[in-house]
């Protein structure tokens, strides 16, 4: 089949690499076909979230959800792991020896005899795949004939089900390329007993040092043998698409030579029970086309057949539903711990940003940590929440106002049973931000039940901090930081870290004489005062703990910048900021344009909302991966000049489909822009010859820009796109399947250049070059047509001094920014 379809049963989204992939291509009804959709209408559009939908036989209920029948139950649900993918088969042409590259076979049909020429044991096709049953003591398999070169060629197979162990000492799996000399081949060989996984270069039947790895049935689902310029390589794949590449020696001389060569797919076990291995794609050139979620599976019947059709969704389903997030400085405190090198985790964060009315502050994190409340020692005094809080944070505070460092109120709570096993084995570190005016007070302090364990932050009687500890329940040892005067009433960000014992404030280490404490089996906490004493007169916001097998106060400090919300970071480092933000490892940047962006710091948007921020302010890009569960971002030079970056593919007007329409509307006119920026003054640009041929097209946009010079350069860049917009092909309605560019065609992405030559004697140009913006594609049996969005990819020609076709100023080109 063209198409490959695979379920990740159970999988989480959340963690891609751990899915194990199930393929359910058979069930797929390829008359109706496989429809996916992807990007925008056109380059002012924001690119809106894949879908993909498909009709799947479900005559044996395995797609009824909640059937305990079912082989994947209970992970037949909502939200469950999807990816589509095309499989490509080149047609073998010439005579023999062919490449290797044409050495495919889908198994679709019953065994091909003329390939596979040479057969041992049972080997029979099932659902689409090779089957060869590993008897105990029988060598079981098919090899082709010495008819391949692998010089400058790929060979490679998908390991669809790897021996079982089987109660057997050996049960193994080989892809051998073998040479005319018997006994001198490339082997991947798989050792189930041993969990190993061993690319071999034999001669004599033997390789003395073997590349051996521990065997994934996730990671190495996919095999290949390649040789390219004098090197040859064993890779492995979880998809097909991305390779790692598992060893490298100079080519072989049999190889360079080039001799004929022969595959062979084979098992073998010496006891136990007999079973079967499974291959599958041999030769399969990959292309992904979708990687999403499945919105759910709505059974129907007609009579006594029942079928499921199913739509999936992208990375942007997850994103849109997450909710509002915090200011910048909340999520750090979330976040951070995935870029320190040390393993760590929020084991408890009381933001303190309660409401007015509220007597209690409570934890986020959900390790079982208990509220703080709101304790009275003596009499008098207040704490009051909801005031306001770290500026630009958009988050309120706790104030605390005691009539005496004796009397009033403050914060205790117990940190739960799981904080206190945790901090027997990890680490604690502490953040706070305090504000206060006061010096002699206590900051926060915590302590195990027994009181051996003690630790406290607070300020002696200059405003300096101190560090107070003790691990064996004798008084408290004071150490004293150089921080100077924190009673200044300004905004303090107070970083402790436990595995080097050293205090940041405000980003920056201070030193001092400080003696650590172990800290185990932490179970109280008190903000605002320790132990009814030394009751703190201020604001504190943001106390959070952590734990971690290492030092990561460095990186805790450095979130001191939060507080400006990163104003000034560049594009890219806040594209990736926010997608760690919304739980994504890491997110795909494309490009070397990034300026600097202002704060958004402030709590209340979601993370969606501050991506297109980020790419409406830069001209940017953004969209969901179509290959893995991963966000993309492109810069807006990703798009300058064409034709100096080159195009994907190229395709005759006569081999397009009908429905291709030259357009020339008013549609992305825009010839007068008011620009502003937070805290910038309000600017308007405009295109003076425009507005005389056309009247006013006015826009106003809101930019994240740090001075009013980048939002001027901004709106003109702008302004001069699409003043006047070119005349442009917007859709082109392609038949892929058939064509010889059909890898290259796949290969199109969002921003992708192709060109359409020879075109009718109508049309303003021979050929028009374009921009891919989106498409939707319907996948079926033998036919794979492609509908692409486009825009001019003229529109986003930019000056090139000395350039032959980007050298004419306000002609073929506009100076960029």
């Amino acid at each position: 089949m063209p198409v490959l379809v695979e379920m990740g049963w159970g999988g989480l989204v959340q963690a891609p690499w751990s899915i194990t992939w199930t393929d359910i291509t058979d069930r797929v009804d390829l008359v109706q076909g496989v429809t996916i959709t992807r990007g925008a209408s056109d380059e002012l559009s924001e690119t809106q979230p894949g879908t993909a939908t498909m009709t799947l036989d479900n005559q044996d209920g395995a797609l009824t959800p909640g059937n305990p029948n079912s082989p994947f139950f209970p992970y037949v649900r909502k939200n469950a792991p999807v990816r589509v993918s095309i499989a490509h088969y080149p047609a073998r042409t010439g005579g023999s020896p062919w490449q290797g590259a044409q050495l495919v076979d889908d198994f679709s049909t019953v065994l091909d005899t003329s390939l596979w020429v040479t057969r041992t044991g049972t080997n029979v096709t099932a659902g689409g795949r090779l089957r060869t049953t590993d008897t105990p003591g029988v060598s079981a398999g098919v090899r082709t004939a010495q008819s391949w070169i692998l010089k400058g060629n790929t060979i490679s197979a998908r390991l669809v089900t790897p021996p079982a162990a089987g109660a057997s000492s050996a049960a193994t799996a080989r892809m051998t390329v073998h040479s005319t000399t018997s006994g001198t081949r490339l082997v991947w060989l798989l050792d189930r007993v041993a969990g190993t996984l061993q690319a071999r270069n034999e001669v004599g039947s033997a390789d003395a040092t073997p590349t051996t790895i521990t065997f994934s049935a996730i990671d190495h689902l996919w095999l290949r043998i390649r040789e390219t310029s004098g090197a040859t390589v064993w890779e492995t794949s979880p998809d097909g698409w991305d390779w790692t590449v598992r060893r490298s020696i100079t080519t072989p001389a049999w190889v360079s030579a080039p001799q004929a060569t022969s595959l062979e797919l084979s098992a073998q076990r010496t006891g136990g029970t007999a079973g079967y291995v499974e291959w599958d794609s041999v030769g399969a050139q990959i292309r992904p086309r979708f990687w999403g979620v499945v919105n759910e599976f709505p059974v129907e019947w007609e009579g006594l057949h029942s079928k499921v059709t199913i739509s999936a969704t992208d990375l942007f389903k997850r994103l849109n539903r997450l909710p509002a997030l915090r200011s910048m400085l909340g999520m750090e405190v979330l976040t951070v711990d995935t870029l320190t090198g040390a393993y760590s985790f929020p084991a408890a964060y009381f933001p303190l940003s309660e409401p007015a009315e509220s007597t209690a502050a409570g934890d986020v994190i959900g390790r079982g940590a208990g509220a703080l409340a709101s304790t009275q020692v003596g009499a008098g005094g207040s704490l009051v929440f909801g005031d306001e809080g770290v500026p630009e944070t958009g988050e309120t505070c706790s104030t605390f106002s005691p009539a005496s460092a004796t009397a009033g109120r403050y914060l205790v709570g117990d940190l739960g049973p799981q904080t206190a096993a945790d901090s027997t084995t990890w680490i604690v570190h502490v953040q706070a931000w305090i504000k206060t005016s006061t010096a002699g007070r206590a900051i926060l302090g915590m302590h195990d039940v027994t009181l051996d364990t003690q630790l406290v932050l607070a300020l002696n009687g200059s405003g300096i901090l101190t560090l107070e500890t003790t691990q064996d329940g004798s008084p408290l040892t004071v150490g004293t930081t150089t921080s100077g005067n924190l009673a200044d009433g300004q905004w303090h960000h107070i970083v402790y870290d436990g595995s080097l014992h050293r205090i940041h404030v405000d980003g920056t280490p201070v030193s001092g004489t400080l003696v650590g404490a172990s800290t185990q089996n932490i179970r109280s906490l008190y903000v605002g005062g320790y132990r009814s004493a030394r009751l703190f007169s201020g604001q504190i916001a943001h106390v959070s703990l952590h734990l971690a097998n290492g030092s990561v106060g460095s990186v805790y400090a450095a979130s001191s910048d939060a507080r400006t919300g990163f104003a000034g970071e560049s594009a890219d480092w806040r594209v990736e900021r926010l997608a760690r933000y919304a739980g994504l490892s890491s997110v795909t940047v494309h490009g070397a344009t990034h300026d600097p962006i202002a704060s958004q710091g402030p709590a209340g948007s979601s993370v969606v909302a501050r991506l297109r921020e980020v790419e409406a302010t830069e001209s940017g890009r953004l969209y969901a991966e179509r290959d893995y569960y991963g966000l993309a971002y492109q810069s807006r030079d990703v798009r300058f000049n064409p034709d100096i970056v080159g195009e994907t593919f190229a395709i005759a007007y006569a081999d397009v489909e009908p429905g291709t329409e030259l357009a020339d509307d008013d549609q992305k006119l825009v010839n007068e822009i008011e620009a502003s920026r937070p805290g910038g003054a309000t600017q308007t640009v405009n295109a003076p010859s425009s507005i005389l041929a056309f009247g006013t097209y006015p826009q106003q946009i809101a930019l994240l820009k740090t001075t009013d010079n980048a939002v001027t350069d901004a709106a003109y860049w702008k302004v001069l796109r699409y003043a006047n917009p070119e005349p442009e092909i917007r859709e082109v309605p392609i038949e892929a399947y058939t064509l010889p560019e059909y890898l290259d065609i796949l290969d199109a992405d969002i921003s992708s250049y192709f060109t359409v030559y020879d075109l009718p004697v109508q049309a303003p140009t021979v050929d028009a070059r374009m921009t891919v913006e989106g498409y939707t594609e319907t996948i079926r049996e033998q036919s794979h047509v492609i509908q692409f969005r486009t825009s001019a990819a003229s529109q986003d020609s930019v000056w090139v001094i000395g350039d032959p076709v980007y050298g004419v100023l306000g002609f073929t080109s506009r100076l960029s920014y």
